[in-house]
């Protein structure tokens, strides 16, 4: 079929209505109507018991909860405690609607504390008199954000002139500790980006804590010095200030390309409080790939004062383990791992204060945990083995010689992505499952280890919120998802499906979403949302997947779907090892055989006509969908695509695609693809996007226009990398797909309500 054709034989008709439909099912307003989603344990001190907060039909409810018992019941008269504080503090409030989100239980839990605005106040439960704590004024509230308290409470460390203070809590006294720092070569301070300059600092990826981590003992800091002098820059032009200036603004930071060879360095030290001694650790310095500060895991013993660091070396081929000594600064390389596809750096916790070392690490090919010495750094014995993945360690009994840990894929028959609870010894024996249902788990321990509270649910199945003990049995049923007001819509469930990949064995998978008015004797086009980052996996698991930007798209005629093929995370090392030096192939071969299963399935699915959208690494794979396969994808929206990772943060290219700049990043760059663009691209980007810079989409704009072809472009005036859903950006994704996929024409200039 010609592709002037294709457009013509569909013709839809999109209202004004559909628009307001496919409104009432964005993300901030699908969650209006559904309660109790979101269970969180707030644990009383070091005790079992805990408080959580549920939001209901009728407002929000405290309730407190017995795990010896399994009793569960209100954590205050709500009624009361309202009308004390409109009482007291003059603040109009409700016992359906509280003015604080936390609180904690004092005096033996006779009474309560929590912060309403700036000020703290204390609420005693026998007669529900209101007394205030304290006030947060601006100052102290700044220190809180720059400022590390001493584990003994005594000392505070922050950066003042480029150099590392302490002061005395107990007296005021200042100690500078160093007084080498300058601008651009400076102790502990995170590299800034470009937002706070730019008065959009709401948006910043990273805070402002310096890297200073105390001794257990109080008497010494474990910090760096960063030297930036030579590091490359990055700059963006701000062409409309907030301060209502007509003058553009010019922001400059530092950000490192793939294979820039001079790039920030964070050179290790220690500063004896005591002494007022800097001792410089012996090592080479941490090349910093990104804006921010070194965030490297760090454990410091308590016993024989020794650090225990764990960094990645460039190029990400290496993962090693070192050992600092604290008095002299000397190194030992204890542990490491090396591997020609790069190594990811997984879970580690300390056990007996360094004695002993659980790593979570790919050696055999699968993400397991090992037991390793914490003094000599040898194995003593793997701990978890077979073809299934460990995600996270959640907690480790070391009386008992247990870890507690979550995997996926160990389950026959279920999604290998769901999270599960398991225990075993360490030595290897007595492994059980202690989260038997098929769905994804979310876990929280209590203190002492004795029981723990599990979120299950899927994206066809509402949140369930239950407590267990550590042997998996149940105690009680805390709360279950309502969502009937959302089914009262029409809402659908989305279906996961599995299907499988190019190779015609591996399965792959993934879910479809449909609109709430669906037509099964309908034909829909298929519209693919895409992220292809493979540091992780997209396709939702748990129920908190379905309040996203897909339904409401489905809404206007389309049917969505989301897939993670060969080269995403979670799997084994093979599966992702993928993607390697290959983030261009992107998982488009099997998103497409996928596709076409569902089609065979399913003959309302079109595939004559099929888009695809993504943002940031999705951004690159919408672009490069429809430059690498023209006759599939027709209509691709971009936004905040990386589409060519030669103008890309360092940190994250060369994990994927190596540090040395070769041949394969200009193959993979959709700037070598322009003369492909056969059907419609959009391409959209914010001017202040601190993430992945302008100047990325606009070299591929450079690029189409140089091969001669039509394309569109939408540049949002300070729009950062998180803009993807601002409302008009999101009327415009819509209207772009009504027109180009659809064949309809779309309401004019329809205003979308707020920000999500």
């Amino acid at each position: 079929m010609e592709r002037g054709k294709v457009m013509s034989e569909y013709k839809a008709i999109i209202t004004q209505e559909d628009y307001k439909r496919a409104e009432s099912f964005l993300p901030q307003n699908m969650r209006k109507l559904v309660f109790g989603l979101n269970i969180t344990p707030n644990w009383f001190g070091e005790s079992d018991e805990f408080w959580y907060k549920v939001d209901t039909r009728n407002g929000d409810v405290f309730k407190k909860v017995n795990p010896q018992t399994g009793e569960v019941s209100l954590a205050f008269d709500h009624i009361k405690l309202a009308a004390a504080i409109s009482k007291t503090i003059g603040i109009a409030c409700t016992h359906a609607k509280l003015p604080f989100d936390r609180f904690e239980y004092i005096d033996d839990g006779e009474a309560i504390k929590f912060w309403i605005k700036d000020q703290e106040w204390k609420c005693t439960l026998a007669d529900y008199s209101m007394t205030k704590l304290s006030e947060k004024t601006e100052e102290s509230k700044e220190n809180e954000r720059h400022e590390i308290k001493s584990p003994d409470g005594e000392w505070v460390a922050y950066v003042k002139d480029y150099n590392i203070f302490v002061r005395s809590t107990k007296t005021d006294e200042e100690i500078q500790l160093t007084f080498d720092g300058e601008e651009y070569e400076h102790y502990a301070l995170p590299l800034p980006g470009p937002l706070e300059s730019a008065g959009l600092a709401g948006h910043r990826r990273r805070g402002g804590w310096p890297s200073i981590r105390w001794s257990p003992d109080s008497k010494k800091i474990f910090t760096y010095k960063i030297d930036h002098r030579d590091a490359g820059r990055m700059h963006l032009v701000q062409s409309v200030p907030l301060d209502g200036s007509k003058r553009p603004l010019l922001h400059t930071y530092v950000y490192p390309l793939p294979g820039d060879e001079n790039v920030p360095k964070a050179s290790p030290y220690i500063l004896d409080v005591a002494e007022r001694k800097q001792i410089k650790v012996d090592m080479e310095p941490v090349q910093l790939l990104y804006y921010g500060g070194p965030y490297n895991w760090v454990y410091w013993t308590e016993e024989d004062d020794r650090i225990i660091m764990v960094r990645h070396e460039r190029g990400f081929l290496d993962l090693n383990v070192f050992e600092i000594n604290t008095q002299t600064g000397s190194t030992r390389l204890m542990m490491s791992q090396h591997n020609d596809k790069a190594v990811d750096q997984h879970d580690m916790r300390v056990l007996g204060d360094g004695k002993e070392i659980l790593w979570v690490t790919e050696e055999d090919g699968w993400a397991h945990i090992y037991l390793y010495d914490g003094k000599t750094g040898e194995l003593k014995n793997q701990v978890t083995s077979g073809p299934w993945v460990v995600r996270r360690i959640e907690r480790i009994d070391e009386e008992e010689r247990v870890v507690y840990f979550m995997a996926g894929g160990k389950e026959p028959g279920r999604d290998p992505y769901y999270c599960h609870l398991y225990r075993t010894n360490l030595d290897g024996t007595g492994l059980s499952l202690l989260t038997p249902e098929d769905a994804e788990h979310r876990v929280s321990f209590s203190p002492s280890g004795k029981f723990f509270v599990d979120v299950f649910s899927r994206v066809d199945l509402p949140p369930e919120t239950v407590l267990r003990d550590n042997t998996g049995k149940l105690v009680a049923h805390l709360e279950k998802a309502d969502i009937e007001r959302l089914l009262a819509t029409g809402w659908q469930f989305p279906e996961r499906f599995c299907v499988k990949a190019r190779d015609g064995v591996t399965d792959i998978y993934g879910v479809l979403i449909r609109p709430s008015n669906f037509d099964p004797n309908k034909k829909y086009p298929l519209i693919e949302y895409n992220y292809s980052g493979p540091h992780t996996a997209i396709t939702p698991k748990s129920f908190y997947g379905v309040f996203s930007q897909d339904q409401a798209l489905a809404e206007l005629g389309f049917v969505v779907a989301i897939v993670d093929g060969l080269g995403m995370n979670f799997r084994s090392k093979a599966f992702q090892d993928f993607s390697y030096k290959n983030l261009g192939d992107g998982g488009f071969p099997d998103h497409i055989v996928a596709f076409r299963q569902l089609a065979d399935r399913y003959p309302y699915i079109d595939l004559s006509r099929v888009g695809i959208y993504g943002y940031s690494a999705g951004g690159y794979a919408a672009a490069k969908a429809i430059l690498s396969h023209p006759d599939f994808y027709k209509v691709a929206i971009s936004w905040a695509g990386n589409v060519d990772h030669r103008t890309d943060k360092a940190s994250w290219c060369e994990r994927y695609m190596g540090s040395v700049v070769e041949e394969h990043y200009e193959q993979q760059s959709c700037c070598a693809l322009a003369k492909n663009l056969k059907g419609k691209l959009y391409i959209m980007h914010g001017d202040m996007d601190e993430n992945v810079p302008p100047a990325s989409a606009l070299q591929l704009v450079d690029a189409l226009i140089k091969a001669n072809k039509d394309f569109d472009l939408l540049i949002l005036p300070n729009g950062v990398h998180g803009s993807g859903n601002h409302p008009y950006v999101v009327r415009k994704r819509w209207d772009y797909f009504v027109e180009h996929l659809l064949g309809a024409v779309p309401p004019k200039e329809y205003s979308i309500g707020e920000l999500y």
